[in-house]
């Protein structure tokens, strides 16, 4: 199955202006489309995988030579920048979470889904060392990232080695399943790269389009989490049909979580998410508020737009982002919530959680793992952080 966007994904309109949320604080919530008082609890849901993943994770990463296996110990929360052993944030563990319940799908025992969930997790930490330097981002999970701790020469070696360490994982397993899952994985891969290599060729442009957006999006996001959504079924026997329907419900669910991390990216509270205020802005990144609120058109859509271009331009009179005021930051915040790219995101979040769910309904599965997939789906789009 190929990571990219699915062909039956229903065609975007145009965002409209709206006044909703202004003034609001808060980043806007998606309410789940199925509530149910008996619904899984996701806290358990994640600790289950934390307690089943983390210990096989921890092992892997030990066979890294030093000193990659103590930048990557520190990287993932376990040791502080001296390499003491610290009990921190480990991230939101909604991939390897993901991986254990699809598992379940095939009949199999949850474990069946740890060496999926080992290297999914290898894939995405080695794309968060690589984006931080990239991006110039200085803090993750509420601490200095692994470029600025330990320069930028060993966030690239120590990203390498965990996707090289992901896929041994998997292969040494030996089964046919195996390789089919590393299949995934490595495609899921190559789609995530491109996705990251649209993003920061879209921080170059004075316009993008929602669905040039959107594309990047679900490369960057949404083919690792379908490959979670699906990696564990595949190591517990499932058919290719299954483990593909599995990722289209994985790859909405990324879709939806991103538009969710976007507004977190405009509008998050820094204590949340770790993350300086206007973190999207002052990287001039062209996510989903940013360009739903140009493709608006309207008064505030045209300033807005004419704010871009603007800082697209170099020569005399041009004004680096880091030299921007925090009053800039929010009179951008401002024009593109006045255009709408708020309210919208949040309604295209809700959409794509609608589709990921409808995914589920084609595939046979017992009840309580139904459940869990549309617990962990709620959990996404309703997320602070």
């Amino acid at each position: 199955m190929s990571t990219q966007a699915p062909a039956d994904r229903t065609p975007l309109s145009t965002p409209k202006t709206s006044t909703a949320n202004r003034g609001e604080k808060n980043v806007p919530t998606v309410p789940s489309a199925e509530a149910a008082a008996d619904a899984p609890d996701v806290t358990a849901l994640v600790e289950r995988s934390r307690a089943l993943v983390t210990p096989v994770l921890r092992s892997a990463v030990d066979r890294l030579a030093p000193p990659m296996d103590s930048v990557s110990a520190y990287h993932f929360g376990w040791t502080d920048a001296e390499g003491n052993p610290v009990s921190g944030d480990g991230g939101k563990a909604v991939r390897p979470a993901l991986a254990l319940i699809s598992a379940e799908v095939t009949g199999a025992g949850a474990e069946t889904g740890v060496p999926g969930a080992v290297a999914v997790e290898l894939v995405h930490n080695f794309s968060l060392l690589h984006d931080d330097l990239m991006d110039g981002d200085e803090q993750r999970r509420h601490r200095d990232t692994v470029w600025k701790v330990h320069g930028p020469a060993q966030a690239i070696l120590v990203g390498d080695a965990l996707f090289a360490l992901a896929n041994e994982v998997l292969l040494e397993l030996g089964t046919a399943e195996a390789g089919r899952a590393t299949r995934r994985l490595t495609r899921a891969t190559r789609a995530l790269i491109d996705g990251q290599a649209q993003d920061i060729s879209y921080e170059h442009r004075d316009r993008v389009t929602v669905e040039e957006c959107l594309e990047m999006e679900g490369n960057k996001t949404g083919a690792l989490l379908a490959c979670a959504a699906s990696i564990g079924a595949v190591l517990g026997g499932a058919d290719e049909a299954t483990a593909d329907t599995l990722e289209r419900y994985g790859y909405h669910l990324g879709l939806a979580f991103q538009a969710v991390d976007d507004l977190l990216g405009i509008w998050g509270d820094p204590e949340s998410t770790g993350k300086q205020t206007w973190s999207d802005l002052r990287q001039r990144k062209k996510s989903l508020p940013v360009v739903a609120a140009l493709a608006a058109g309207g008064p505030a859509s045209d300033k807005l737009a004419r704010l871009l271009a603007a800082d697209a331009a170099t020569g005399p009179g041009s004004v680096p982002a880091e030299e921007f005021s925090e009053e800039e930051f929010a009179a951008r915040a401002a024009l593109i919530e006045e255009a709408g790219g708020r309210e919208w995101t949040s309604r295209e979040a809700r959409r794509q959680f609608d589709i990921a769910i409808g995914a589920l309904d084609s595939v046979p599965m017992p009840p309580h793992v139904r459940a869990s997939f549309v617990a962990l789906a709620d959990f996404v789009v309703v997320r602070k952080r």
